[in-house]
């Protein structure tokens, strides 16, 4: 691969030699450059009326040298130089400028998003010979400013500045930094709003991403939205406007992006090239919340398959390695590359999860005819994630079962006796919470437990009536039910928190709807609720049973596909 990269189109063969012989030398380790080096560069760079840069390692190799055009050059891709915590990328970027500006805005923002070690831009006078280096280097951490620091402009003859020594020192204080945060914060994410929508339905929806991400354990530092008429199909944003988010995360000491939508195969790989920082969106961010709540061996298949589900069409191939054979009957042949093999053993382990569902489902079926048997009525608790449908159902059966004023703090489904004052029992259930653009996998994913609502006599959707948004999260609820094929259950809508509503207000939302208010964690409130409960099982037993002599036995429900 040829050393001298960018715009050398319509160069003399005398330049392209000379750029050649530049790129073979090697600078001082401990220097910036040279005097000597940077008379060569500044020169050529006259000539030709191009900038022209030098990216340099710290042995003062040439690792590239970049050919741009009058304003800018543009940096290759930097295969090979990873990095990592609290670390800098290794490489140096000495450049000209042909009018002897100072560091633009541009050359800032490739300090910052390549990491670099320091970047220097040397002036060019009128007669093609280096005036000054300006230089500047990242700062170990600086949240109330710039995260890069400025030097004072001297020429090349007089750079004092022992390299070696300085980038080691810069190192160090950098990943002392990055240490510091990694122990105290874990993750620090940076949000991206939607780019589509009304001005408060982005803010909302943002919001609520703020209030996922804390779920996760991440700590939110900064957020931001790009409006939009269309969504930017590489990046989500446009590209200066990412740019500038990136350094803005970088400047907060964020180490994660979270976007606000569900990020194509290509997009992921756009923005992770573009930037050094973990890139996810919000149904990653749901998985992963998923992921940490699972307790029960059901649980974690049903967040296992989501999972793999996601991440199949996101797979794809991040070396060369040479193709490998499975060896065989059916294995010989020209072979799979890792990537093949990985999508099939994907494919292989997702077959298996969805027969273990199946599984899971026909247990459920067989406990729920069970309890049809016994005649007991079932009671499902359903709503928007943190509700406060727990809380409800600890109250209302005396149990003791985790409620956490989080989002998705209940994921394993759990079961509860409840007694009515006419002696008669049910069985209440606490489902997982639902949520605006919940994926599609999880959906598919957690069938087995939804399929628990089939079997249910009647729904208990509870909404947070101190939720500023309570209107669409009980649409949203209400739209997924309809979808999955239980609109024909009975529903009784609970306002719940009503403590935390004035009262004229939770009054006029219950004869809106058609709904009771309580105080999930007041008791004393559930009076009304249980006698309604009570008197809609009656009705559901009383139709159940004009049913019976046309049928011969109970209607079942294969769930509905999403």
């Amino acid at each position: 691969m040829s050393v001298v990269t960018g715009n050398t189109k319509g160069l003399k063969h005398s330049h392209k030699l000379r750029l050649e012989k530049l790129a073979s030398k090697r600078i001082p380790a401990r220097s910036v450059i040279t005097q000597e080096a940077a008379r060569q560069l500044t020169q050529i760079s006259f000539e030709i009326g191009r900038q022209i840069g030098l990216l340099l390692d710290r042995r003062g190799d040439v690792y590239k040298l970049i050919v741009g055009d009058a304003k800018s050059i543009l940096i290759p891709k930097l295969h090979g130089w990873r990095i990592g915590l609290g670390r800098l990328r290794g490489l140096r970027l000495v450049h000209t400028h042909l009018k002897d500006e100072a560091l633009s805005r541009e050359d800032f923002a490739d300090l910052a998003l390549l990491r670099l070690d320091l970047i220097a831009a040397v002036g060019v006078d009128q007669e093609g010979f280096p005036t000054v280096a300006y230089i500047a280097h990242l700062m170990p951490e600086n949240p109330h400013g710039e995260i890069w620091q400025t030097l004072d402009p001297a020429p090349p003859s007089l750079l004092n500045l022992d390299f070696l020594d300085f980038v080691k020192a810069l190192e160090d204080e950098i990943s002392r930094s990055a240490s510091v945060h990694a122990v105290k914060d874990m993750e620090r994410a940076y949000l991206v709003g939607k780019t589509l929508g009304s001005e408060w339905e982005v803010e909302e929806s943002l919001e609520e991403l703020a209030e996922l991400a804390r779920s996760c354990g991440v700590q939110v530092v900064g957020s931001t939205v790009q409006r939009r008429n269309s969504v930017e199909p590489h990046f989500v944003v446009g590209k200066g406007k990412l740019k500038e988010i990136v350094i803005d995360a970088l400047q907060k000491s964020a180490d994660l992006l979270i976007f606000d939508t569900e990020l194509s195969p290509a997009q992921v790989k756009s923005i992770a090239d573009f930037t050094e920082l973990k890139v996810i969106d919000r149904s990653q961010l749901i998985l992963d919340i998923f992921a940490q709540r699972a307790k029960s061996r059901e649980g974690k298949i049903q967040v296992e398959l989501a999972q793999l589900k996601y991440a199949l069409p996101r797979l794809s191939e991040k070396d060369n390695a040479l193709s490998r054979l499975t060896g065989g009957i059916g294995g010989r042949g020209p072979g799979e590359t890792k990537l093949e093999i990985d999508r099939r053993r994907i494919d292989s382990r997702i077959t298996f999860l969805e027969g273990q569902i199946r599984g899971l489902s026909r247990n459920r079926l067989l406990r729920r005819n069970l309890r049809a048997r016994r005649g007991i009525p079932v009671i499902s608790i359903v709503g928007y994630t943190n509700a406060g449908k727990s809380t409800l159902l600890n109250h209302l059966t005396k149990s003791s079962i985790l409620a956490e004023n989080k989002l998705f703090a209940t994921l394993d489904p759990t079961s509860r006796r409840l007694r009515f004052p006419r002696e008669t029992e049910a069985i209440v259930t606490d489902t997982v919470g639902f949520l605006q653009d919940l994926p599609e996998t999880l959906v598919a994913a957690f069938s087995a437990t939804l399929d628990e609502l089939a079997s249910a006599d009647l729904l208990l959707h509870v909404i947070d009536a101190s939720n500023a948004a309570y209107e669409k999260q009980m649409n949203a609820v209400e739209r997924l039910l309809d979808k999955l094929g239980f609109s024909h259950i009975p529903r009784v809508r609970v306002f719940n928190k009503e403590d935390l509503v004035i009262p004229e207000i939770i009054l006029n939302m219950c004869n809106t709807y058609d709904g009771i208010a309580v105080s999930a964690l007041n008791p004393k409130s559930f009076p009304p609720l249980i006698s309604l409960i009570e008197g809609e099982l009656l009705q559901s037993l009383e139709r159940r049973e004009r049913a019976l002599p046309e049928h011969d036995e109970a209607p079942s429900h294969s769930g509905a596909a999403i």
